[in-house]
């Protein structure tokens, strides 16, 4: 019974393991809604970094680093010189990820790392100013307004002042601790855990418990951690030097990938095994075989032999593992998270050296599950890969597919007597069938987001009502036009709600028509003055407002009490729906006293 809970858990942390390489939403559209302040967010800078890599006679190479969670627009790349004489030849920019949106149509993005190449002229020498234009946006709902950075370039086609290149991705504790779990959920396989006493018995050589004990087994553990970690940090540098993240984006790139991920799934399921060369798994066998153990120096050698014989359930994981890494580009947090990784991998021979083999569970057909509970992991992040490629209506078809065999595997169609803890399963198995045909149908109705597979519901409103809506706001562009707008309603003792909006915020027209103008919402926004804030140009004066209210871009929404003072901890950052805001909304009235 316990196997089927394990697989069902596996299957719904598996986004949370793919999230680094496969969230690419091109905008908040997809996510989920969110009240917050600015604290949620990271200032410009520190959401996209740019540094300049190298220049030469030749060329120009700059590198973009988009953090988690923040993406970039291929359209609004700029790039322009001071003199303005000096012209630059055409960016050679990599292809984005293509997606559709219903404001925007199609667009272009970049996640991860962006690495961008501007010819330079030919037989001039001069040393120039490079203005870097861009604009990125967070997947949670903000839109930062257009950025121009200033890079020097010396005559001599070196880096004036630049700064080093950095293929920093990020990484957290919470990804850290998510591969330590793997690593412990691999030590629980059947082709590993029967293993445990044996190598015990060779590594400890009998001295169990006590401080002696756990110095073995941490001269184990820790060495083949350190091994792993040094192949986590190759294929970050191998990923980083090929800049597989900008790569991933060509069907010719990721279908292989993706099928690579196939294979290591069918592994798991028992269809056939991966393991090393039959001649260097016997040379490093019998080198195994001649080392001492019960020593520090021997169980060290041990351990790093251990993480090169891995075994068939370990190795398709594993090799999964460092093709994520390689197409991070992460070289230190690749190595972490393998780090991590070992360390999960020898948690149980720790347990067992301190005296405490009685906790670990004995083998059984219970580890069948763990096997097929990582196949299915594979799978999800199979999926994740075609989902840049593909539709979001396929990709959402193939999430419903993958939840409904995990469905049936729960026995969600088994119609017989069960065992309670049995017949629970089969619940959540068909909560997950349910599941799989709401993604089907959403599918069908033009869908792509497996977070809401289903269609909205169509906001119901007349032409006329729609022109009132329109009128009732109050659009202003400057400073000076806030100000009076908020003096005049503070003269008429009048709460204020002040929309901060742009044409090239795609959250802000997914708020103007599905927020604002939602009946539940209309009917809470009585008694306010409604003032919007255009920053479509994002000028000067308009960025000093910014600063001026601490907000890094639109979408925001702040409410000024009847005395003019800005109720700072009722604001709106983001994308938001309906339903919160309209409850949003009704707690502000009421603290208001509306």
């Amino acid at each position: 019974m316990r196997r089927l809970f394990f697989l069902l858990l596996l299957l719904l942390a598996s986004p949370t393991f793919a999230a680094g390489l496969l969230d690419n939403r091109p905008s908040a559209t997809l996510g989920a809604a969110s009240l917050g302040n600015s604290a949620d967010f990271l200032p410009v800078h520190e959401a996209f970094k740019l540094s300049l890599v190298q220049a030469d006679a030749q060329s120009i190479k700059l590198r973009f680093v988009a953090t988690e969670g923040y993406y970039l627009y291929r359209h609004r790349f700029q790039f322009r010189t001071e003199p303005a004489d000096i012209a630059l030849g055409t960016p050679n920019i990599p292809k984005g990820e293509a997606k559709h949106d219903e404001f925007f149509g199609d667009v272009e993005v970049y996640h991860g790392v962006l690495d961008i190449e501007l010819p330079r002229p030919a037989n001039d020498p001069r040393p120039f100013t490079l203005l870097v234009g861009y604009q990125g946006c967070a997947d949670k709902g903000l839109c930062y307004p257009p950025e121009t950075e200033r890079l020097s370039i010396d005559g001599a086609g070196g880096p004036a002042g630049a700064t080093p290149a950095s293929s920093e991705q990020g990484w957290n504790w919470q990804s850290l601790l998510l591969f330590f779990l793997a690593g412990v959920g691999l030590t629980f396989t059947p082709c590993v855990l029967p293993m445990l006493p044996i190598l015990s018995g060779v590594v400890l050589r009998g001295q169990v418990g006590g401080w002696r004990g756990l110095s073995l087994s941490l001269a184990y553990v820790l060495p083949m951690a350190v091994s792993f970690a040094v192949l986590g940090a190759l294929m970050g540098v191998f990923g980083a030097s090929l800049n597989l993240q900008a790569r991933l984006q060509s069907a010719w790139v990721l279908v292989p990938f993706a099928l690579f991920f196939v294979l290591f799934a069918l592994a798991m399921f028992g269809l056939f095994d991966i393991k090393l060369p039959q001649a260097l798994s016997n040379r490093l066998n019998s080198v195994a075989n001649r080392t001492k153990g019960g020593s520090l120096v021997g169980a060290a050698v041990l351990g790093v032999l251990s993480s090169l014989l891995v075994s068939p359930c370990v190795s398709a994981p594993l090799a999964g593992a460092l093709l994520y890494i390689s197409a991070s580009g992460d070289a230190l947090g690749g190595a972490l998270k393998l780090f991590a990784l070992g360390l999960g991998m020898g948690a149980p021979l720790l347990v067992v050296a301190t005296g405490g083999a009685a906790w670990l569970p004995k083998s059984g057909p219970w580890m069948n599950t763990v096997k097929n509970a990582i196949g299915v992991l594979l799978l999800g992040l199979a999926i994740g890969l075609l989902s840049r490629v593909l539709p979001g209506p396929v990709t959402l078809l193939l999430v419903g597919l993958l939840a409904a065999g995990v469905a049936l595997f729960l026995g969600a169609l088994e119609f017989v007597v069960k065992a309670p803890r049995q017949r629970l399963a089969q619940l959540l198995g068909l909560a997950l069938l349910f599941y799989a045909l709401a993604c089907w149908y959403g599918a069908l109705n033009g869908q792509g987001d497996p977070l809401r597979p289903l269609p909205s519901p169509a906001i119901a409103s007349t032409a006329g009502t729609q022109a009132n809506q329109a009128d009732a706001w109050q659009t202003i562009t400057t400073p000076a036009a806030l100000d009076a707008a908020l003096a005049q309603a503070k003269a008429a003792s009048q709460p204020v709600l002040l929309d901060w909006y742009a044409d090239w915020c795609i959250s802000c027209k997914v708020i103007e028509r599905e927020v604002l103008d939602a009946p539940q919402v209309q009917a809470q926004l009585a008694g306010f003055k409604l003032l919007r804030f255009d920053i479509t140009d994002s000028n000067a004066e308009q960025r000093t407002l910014l600063d001026r209210y601490q907000l890094f871009g639109p979408p925001a929404l702040l409410f000024f009490a009847a005395n003019g003072s800005e109720i700072t901890a009722d604001r709106v950052i983001g994308e938001v729906n309906a339903v919160e805001f309209a409850d949003h909304l009704a707690r502000v009235r009421r603290d208001l006293g509306l």
